[in-house]
């Protein structure tokens, strides 16, 4: 969303918000906004609004009864009505009815798509009429002439103006029904592992130099091969063109089978390293070297899962939410 707002135009992203500082700016780096403001009171926000109007127009968006004083002294109040208060709704301009804040920048195009046809219109009609004015004025057309000729302006600009309920350019990208089934079940099999994700991490702290047991170890390289291997591998087969489709471009998924081949290698490496080490036979610098494998391993699949939910499953609504669809975030 703050990447198609700044495609949009909007110039400066600022997140307003009451949690803790350490908690905002972690998310704020993740996302990518130009200022963090934490700990916040409704009167803070209220502040920020009218000191960030005084450079420019302001979007504010927001979801709870904090939000609402915010919300009304902003130029644009965009209230998250699935989840949000009824306050907020109440003194925002405008309403998004779904559950996805990357629904604003839909919101912005189509804004910015109606305000264009609307001049549009307008300037016709009135030219258009002006011009008619000038020609009766002249004597070049006679009365009952200008009247039907006025009907027919009025005509043309109402039909001008109509094509704003037609569909135009969206930042969210149309999906088949079955590319959009297909991603929210790989979804939920990318849910389903994130556990064994966390139990690497477990498996690398409990290893001890001093009384190496690779029980859980070997445990552990049973379950990723089972679970874990398998469903990289189907994510390679099937999400990553489904997205390549969806984007349009194969080269944006280049990163993810990057990182599907180093999962896969990693695997492998530890598969070789615990065939190595028999029970009699491990070495206090075996046991470091496993312990750096499993935390190298770690990290892969915790950027990873990462990268796939911002560039994959972001890509679709999440099933039974928002009632949208094929409908989906690009």
């Amino acid at each position: 969303m703050v990447r198609a707002l700044r495609t949009a135009g909007l110039e400066r992203v600022v997140l307003v918000t009451g949690d803790r500082a350490d908690i905002a700016g972690t998310v704020g780096r993740v996302v990518g906004v130009d200022a963090v403001l934490a700990d916040c009171t409704p009167a803070d926000k209220l502040a920020v609004i009218r000191e960030e109007s005084v450079r420019a127009g302001t979007i504010m968006v927001g979801d709870g009864v904090n939000d609402a004083p915010a919300l009304a002294a902003a130029g644009v109040g965009v209230a998250l009505a699935a989840r949000g208060a009824t306050a907020s709704s109440e003194a925002a301009d405008v309403v998004l009815t779904v559950d996805r804040v990357d629904a604003l920048a839909d919101a912005v195009l189509i804004a910015r798509r109606s305000k264009s046809i609307a001049l549009q219109a307008v300037v016709v009609g009135m030219g258009l009429s002006a011009v008619a004015m000038v020609a009766a004025a002249a004597g070049l057309l006679p009365p009952a002439a200008g009247a039907v000729l006025q009907e027919g302006i009025d005509v043309l600009a109402i039909a001008l103006a109509l094509r704003a309920v037609l569909p135009g350019r969206l930042h969210t990208l149309a999906l088949p029904d079955e590319d959009v089934a297909l991603a929210q079940r790989l979804r939920a099999d990318h849910d389903a592992v994130l556990p064994e994700v966390e139990q690497i991490r477990a498996v690398a702290d409990g290893l001890s130099t001093e009384e190496a047991d690779l029980a859980p170890a070997h445990r552990l390289l049973e379950r990723l091969e089972t679970t874990l291997v398998p469903h990289e591998r189907e994510d390679e087969r099937l999400l990553l063109p489904l997205v390549s489709r969806a984007l349009g471009n194969p080269e944006a998924t280049a990163a993810l089978s990057r990182t599907h081949a180093e999962i896969d290698h990693q695997v492998a490496r530890l598969r070789r390293l615990l065939g190595q080490l028999g029970p009699d036979s491990v070495q206090g610098e075996d046991v470091i070297e496993l312990r750096r494998l499993l935390y190298g391993l770690y990290a892969v699949l915790r950027l990873h899962n990462a990268q796939e939910e911002e560039g994959a499953f972001s890509l679709v609504p999440s099933a039974g939410r928002d009632g949208r669809g094929p409908q989906s975030s690009g």
